[in-house]
């Protein structure tokens, strides 16, 4: 039997950024009304139901913005498997979740309720902070924490 024989294979894994210039559009956010004008304009267009991410660091200044999943007219998958990769890679201290509803009505779904819970509980246990999830409507918004919903889920 050769010394090598059963060697497992090994990986590396990368955090490559796209562009230079891509995130200075993204300033410090102080309030889910500003993320809500920020990107209102972005995810207004969108026909179907899109998951983003914001990272942030440890003084909540914006790292990257990560779309995290395409769905469909009325449902987005999210696992936190997916969700937290970007934030790992690029030791995120904070994150913020958005995602629009082509409906047009910002209010939260019990799915959305859910993923949210789910997503704060994976946080947690990663050491990772969840500012907020903005729902975006067309013309409003639906914010967990100003909601006081976040408090109840980390």
């Amino acid at each position: 039997m050769k010394k090598f024989e059963n060697r497992l294979p090994r990986y590396r894994i990368m955090l490559v950024k796209e562009a230079e210039d891509t995130f200075t559009r993204y300033p410090r956010y102080q309030n889910s009304r500003e993320l809500f004008e920020s990107f209102r304009e972005e995810l207004a267009t969108l026909d179907r139901e899109h998951f983003f991410m914001i990272t942030l660091d440890s003084k909540n200044k914006t790292i990257g913005y990560h779309t995290i999943s395409v769905g469909s007219l009325s449902t987005s998958v999210v696992h936190p498997r997916e969700v937290f990769k970007p934030a790992i890679l690029e030791s995120s201290a904070a994150v913020i979740f958005l995602h629009n509803h082509p409906s047009g009505d910002p209010a939260p779904s019990r799915e959305d309720r859910e993923c949210t819970s789910r997503l704060a509980s994976a946080a947690k246990i990663l050491g990772i902070r969840v500012l907020d999830h903005i729902v975006f409507g067309e013309s409003d918004y639906f914010s967990f924490a100003d909601a006081r919903l976040l408090a109840d889920l980390t």
